[in-house]
């Protein structure tokens, strides 16, 4: 299914500024969040359908991409796969304390699911397109792909402190990531994310220069993937170990290539069928003959009978596509559509002229159902 223009989702215009766009995320973001709409996979979808787009407008440069190039513009450029994530890994991914502080009880209602996350935990995923052709389709292939991802900052091994120095145990929280307080009347308790420390336990006092205290730079990686065949339109090809690298040791997350296919000047895709339409001229259709018709392998001759009408299709055995599950092929459809000719020299025309004449009795027969049937209609209204 094709993707919604980013702007629409969030329901602001082409020229919205930076705190436009921060807004609108945020108020659809409360809208739609999960804990709020409980068992609503409607409401769900459109979460991480509107955390997409809030990821590509609020970077300068992936914006620039998408408005010269739309969603085209955004392969490889380290978008993450929000539809494989969890509402707690959307807000760590975006990094949203910024523009939603406390809601939530703390960060996407970490509090309320136990605390904030500690250990070791996966990285997040990343999505990327690949193009292929109805020949890639056909016998499957490999692609190299390019794509930008967040790795460890060489200069401080992803530790966020500069050389020399490591970070420290928050002092607002001792370093539990949580701070509580007293709710109504001092009868309850309410814990929610450190705003000191995000919830990590500890502070960064002198950051990393090369990597401004996140511990991860963004870094273009080219890798090699192995497509089948039989393959279809929005089918992803997961590549394990290729995503963001993970949290206290966890492991990386995977990178999702989706394939979307280009447009064949003469054939056209129908399941594990091909579809090619043909013209041919209307002595071609009333006498038969072999016509030349476009494949995979290239042109292929098709016997057509005498008496063929427009919109006929014939089926060329095997020349479709490879089931990706059976790998048998599919088979190739030709559709001849009949051409008129605008223009008739003399020579034709008189022979068309001859030939009209002799309709009454030898065409009409042949349709007088249709006429029969014609009539009867019109007689009856």
């Amino acid at each position: 299914m094709a993707k919604r223009d980013y702007y629409e989702v969030l329901g602001v215009e082409k020229n919205a500024s930076a705190d436009d766009i921060k807004r609108a995320y945020r108020r659809l973001a409360i809208k739609y969040h999960p804990d709020k709409n409980p068992g609503d996979k409607e409401a769900e979808a459109k979460f991480k359908e509107c955390a997409e787009a809030y990821e590509v407008l609020s970077d300068s440069e992936k914006r620039a991409r998408y408005d010269q190039y739309g969603h085209e513009g955004l392969r490889g450029a380290g978008v993450h796969d929000f539809s494989r994530m969890n509402v707690e890994d959307i807000f760590g991914a975006l990094n949203l304390e910024d523009i939603f502080g406390d809601f939530f009880g703390g960060m996407g209602g970490r509090s309320r699911r136990g605390g904030a996350a500690r250990g070791p935990r996966r990285g997040y995923d990343l999505e990327t397109v690949v193009e292929l052709t109805l020949d890639d389709v056909a016998k499957g292939v490999e692609k190299s792909i390019e794509f930008t991802r967040q790795d460890i900052c060489e200069e401080c091994l992803g530790s966020g402190a500069a050389k020399g120095s490591s970070p420290v145990k928050c002092p607002t929280c001792n370093g539990s990531g949580q701070v509580v307080r007293a709710g109504l009347g001092g009868f309850f308790q309410m814990a929610s994310t450190c705003p000191e420390c995000k919830g990590a336990g500890k502070v960064i006092k002198n950051p990393c220069k090369k990597c401004k205290g996140t511990g991860r730079i963004s870094k273009k990686r080219l890798v090699t993937v192995k497509i089948p065949a039989g393959v279809h339109e929005g089918q992803s090809v997961r590549i394990s170990g290729e995503g963001e690298p993970g949290f206290e040791g966890g492991p990386r997350g995977d990178l999702y290539c989706y394939v979307r296919l280009k447009e064949h000047p003469f054939l056209q895709r129908d399941g594990i069928n091909l579809v090619a339409t043909v013209p041919i001229g209307f002595t071609q259709a009333a006498l038969g003959g072999t016509i030349e018709v476009p494949s995979l392998d290239g042109m292929r001759e098709l016997k057509i009978p005498p008496g063929t009408q427009y919109g006929d299709v014939f089926r060329i055995k095997g020349q479709g596509l490879p089931d990706i599950r059976t790998k048998r092929n599919g088979d190739e459809l030709v559709q001849v559509m009949v051409e008129i000719p605008k223009k008739l020299n003399s020579q034709q025309e008189e022979l068309l002229r001859k030939f009209a004449e002799t309709e009454d009795k030898n065409v009409l027969p042949k349709t007088k159902g249709f006429f029969e049937k014609l009539k009867e209609y019109f007689n009856n209204k």
